[in-house]
């Protein structure tokens, strides 16, 4: 049960960005721009950070969100299993291998990542760009994580919920709307 009164039809972070819009509208805008903004990485490589972090962060909410938003970017479902199983022998290129490692080390401090991590990453053609988003996703969806578990919001069981809101963010983005989440 939640530590504050949320709608109980909005789960995890739906009902805390509800709850509060003012500070979910800067949350939102920022999702945005890294998530789906453009960039060198794709949609569903940078949903591979987000996963690749919730799951260290033992998040439930938001590894099994992200999990079915790569998967849904991917069409590929055995992908983001992988990665949150062993990034090192994931189906993913090498540069993404660099790139989760050092989200999986941002993940637990800032002060994990390495030189020789960076290096890794340039090596395999990661730019500056996609080493600071890498970095930013992560430390980003470190503290959602925290909001949600923090708050002990709800966690939906059933995989088809989680199916239908990685529809939302691939329809819909991050942004509000009136309607937004008329179908979870």
């Amino acid at each position: 049960m939640p530590y504050i009164t949320l709608k109980e039809n909005l789960p995890g972070i739906t009902g805390l960005l509800d709850y509060r819009q003012d500070t979910a509208l800067p949350i939102r805008q920022l999702t945005q721009i890294l998530l789906r903004g453009e960039s060198t990485l794709s949609e569903g490589e940078r949903e591979l950070i987000a996963t690749v972090v919730s799951n260290g962060n033992a998040c439930r909410f938001c590894t099994a969100a992200h999990t079915a938003a790569a998967d849904l970017y991917l069409e590929d479902a055995a992908i983001a299993r992988q990665v949150k199983n062993n990034i090192a022998t994931a189906s993913v290129s090498d540069k993404m291998k660099a790139l989760l490692t050092i989200a999986a080390a941002v993940q637990k401090s800032g002060r994990e990542v390495t030189p020789a991590m960076v290096q890794t990453a340039k090596n395999e053609g990661a730019t500056d760009k996609e080493l600071h988003d890498t970095v930013l996703i992560a430390a980003l969806f470190s503290l959602y994580n925290r909001y949600v578990d923090g708050l002990a919001t709800v966690t939906p069981e059933e995989p088809a919920f989680y199916h239908r809101l990685a529809n939302i963010l691939q329809q819909k983005g991050y942004m509000p709307s009136e309607d937004r989440y008329a179908t979870l």
